[in-house]
């Protein structure tokens, strides 16, 4: 039998004549073992060629790999999958960000900020089909500029009675406007790190005088997504998110009631299974949610998590420096009476019963009666015998309590986005230049907030009643339009307005928007939507109304009208 390594050498050929070893080659030596290190004895050295950190000892090439320093010895995180680390703890951490937004008025204030800036309670869309999309598709020419800018403006015309129906039909509950619930997801989102909501169909209550849509949102507490009998997280099911073959989220378990409702008990552990889609892909659960890493499948780790601790801590010393100046304000001065605690005592019984009428007592009060001196209105104490005054030293607050809770409050502030003056609310310290740039850095957070909030949260609900629309509403769409399950992302593209980024110094902001406008690096709508969160047709046609009534009126047109060039628009208005 010919051997394994026969028949190898005879598929690889002929074997290349071996070539002889030179001396110097010959001549190395081997390399010498390491040395053993028994138990308690130090290694040596590293040598001069293997990588070494700055602090590390025994060669290890990173700091941040250092397990016997004094600084990184303990900690050892454990190494996790994203949905392992934050499932179990999700409900500890949740319930102590909101006890903070809650009582503290940091907390809150920054919560409340973030919402202000980023949604507002007005969170709406403007329609920008992609016409071209659609004249692709279809070969169409119809589908242009002039039909996208038709059709946008019947569907917002629509929205705005769905979303702002004085019924509020656009609510499951029948208590928000549409805005309104953007905003409650929205914190949902930064204090729970989930906003969960679903989009029951409730054709029960279109009818004359009352809802005009079938389509209803309905926001969800994320405490009650959850495994059924809360079993522990499986491969195919993580923190009440069921998932396919590939992970991917195909159904939802909401317990029919909170788990805290002692009042719904029997709800309470019945859970009901909703898909996140309908066979033919509408939005039935809209789930969102910051992805910090990739198969994460849950938030739970909102706006305030990574503060916690800091937050807790500056609250505790906020009471503490509270207290200490009361303790102070009560206690403002007091009496040092030369007499020991005996003398007092006897003074106050004494043995033959006469209690305040014997002793230093008496003497004192005979001392007092009648000597209620003033001058000028300014009482003058007469202190017995033996007596001083002593005030109490005001130590509170603490000269450092300034600049400490300041740098607390940077620390707090950068870990949730903000400038630390929006935090603080302090703006004492500022001047103009370093708001502007703070507060840019803020914007740049707050508007990458609200855009992934549009993508994540309002685009599927969007999808949801627009397919509802396309079929109820006589929306203008030229001959061969394709169906709009087959182009629901053509048809439904748009743009969410939320607050504008406002002005700090308007005059010289403004002025630059101009020059911007004019030298074609920006545009009306950008203006507006940026700055005002305003809808820049709304203004043009609201400009021209009040132009046509300045003239009906025979009133002078102002300078705002037009009818001086822009040259002198960028002069700053003298002061007077």
């Amino acid at each position: 039998m010919t051997r394994l390594t026969d028949a190898f050498a005879a598929l690889s050929g002929p074997r290349a004549p071996s070539v002889p070893a030179s001396p110097r080659q010959t001549a190395r030596p081997a390399a010498p073992a390491p040395p053993r290190i028994t138990p308690g004895q130090k290694a040596p050295p590293a040598g001069p060629n293997r990588p070494t950190a700055l602090n590390a000892p025994y060669g290890v090439p990173y700091d941040a790999a250092d397990m016997w320093g004094q600084h990184t010895r303990a900690w050892v995180p454990p190494l996790w999958s994203a949905d392992t680390e934050l499932n179990p703890w999700r409900d500890r951490i949740v319930s102590r960000v909101r006890d903070l937004v809650r009582n503290d008025g940091w907390a809150a204030g920054a919560v409340t900020r973030t919402l202000d800036n980023a949604i507002g309670v007005n969170f709406h869309p403007i329609s920008k089909p992609d016409y071209r999309a659609l004249a692709h598709i279809t070969g169409n020419p119809a589908f242009d500029a002039k039909w996208a800018r038709e059709f946008g403006r019947a569907v917002d015309a629509r929205w705005r009675i769905w979303a702002n129906d004085p019924g509020r039909y656009n609510d499951s509950q029948r208590m928000l406007t549409f805005g309104q619930q953007a905003n409650l997801s929205f914190r949902h989102l930064l204090v729970d790190g989930d906003a969960l909501t679903t989009l029951p169909w409730m054709p029960e209550r279109v009818s004359r005088g009352r809802a005009q849509y079938a389509t209803t949102v309905q926001v969800i507490d994320p405490d009650r997504l959850s495994n059924p009998q809360m079993f522990m997280d499986m491969s195919r099911m993580r923190g009440g998110v069921e998932l396919d073959y590939a992970e991917a989220p195909i159904a939802y378990h909401i317990r029919r009631a909170h788990q805290g409702d002692w009042y719904n008990a029997a709800k309470s552990v019945e859970w009901e299974r909703i898909e996140r889609e309908s066979s033919w892909g509408r939005p039935q659960v809209v789930h969102m949610f910051e992805h910090h890493r990739a198969d994460q499948h849950r938030g739970g780790a909102g706006m305030l998590a990574p503060v916690v601790q800091r937050l807790k801590m500056l609250t505790k010393y906020d009471s503490t420096e509270l207290d200490s100046a009361i303790v102070n304000a009560i206690f403002a001065a007091y009496i040092e009476s030369p007499y020991d605690h005996q003398m007092t005592a006897e003074a106050l019984d004494s043995p033959t019963g006469g209690g305040f009428d014997n002793g230093r007592w008496a003497g004192q009060l005979a001392w007092n009666a009648g000597r209620d001196l003033s001058l000028q209105g300014a009482r003058i104490p007469m202190l017995y015998p033996g007596e001083k005054i002593n005030a109490v030293t005001a130590a509170r607050p603490n000269s450092n309590y300034a600049d400490f809770q300041a740098a607390v409050l940077n620390n707090v502030a950068s870990g949730m986005g903000l400038a630390p003056m929006q935090v603080s609310n302090d703006w004492s310290k500022v001047n103009y230049s370093s708001a502007r740039g703070a507060l840019l850095e803020a914007w740049k957070t707050l508007k990458r907030r609200r855009e992934e909030f549009a993508i994540g949260w309002a685009d599927p609900i969007r999808i949801a009643w627009m397919e509802e629309a396309m079929e109820v509403d006589g929306l203008p769409l030229p001959r061969g339009a394709p169906d709009y399950i087959d182009a629901r992302g053509a048809y439904a593209r748009c743009q969410w307005m939320g607050p504008g980024r406002g002005w700090i110094d308007p005059v010289s902001e403004k002025q630059g928007s101009i020059l911007a406008m004019d030298g074609g690096l920006s545009t009306l709508e950008k203006e507006c939507a940026e700055n005002e969160g305003a809808d820049w047709e709304e203004n043009v046609h609201q400009r021209a109304l009040e132009i046509e009534t300045f003239k009906e009126l025979g009133i002078p047109l102002p300078e705002w009208t037009g009818t001086e060039t822009t040259e002198n628009t960028q002069r700053k208005p003298e002061a007077e």
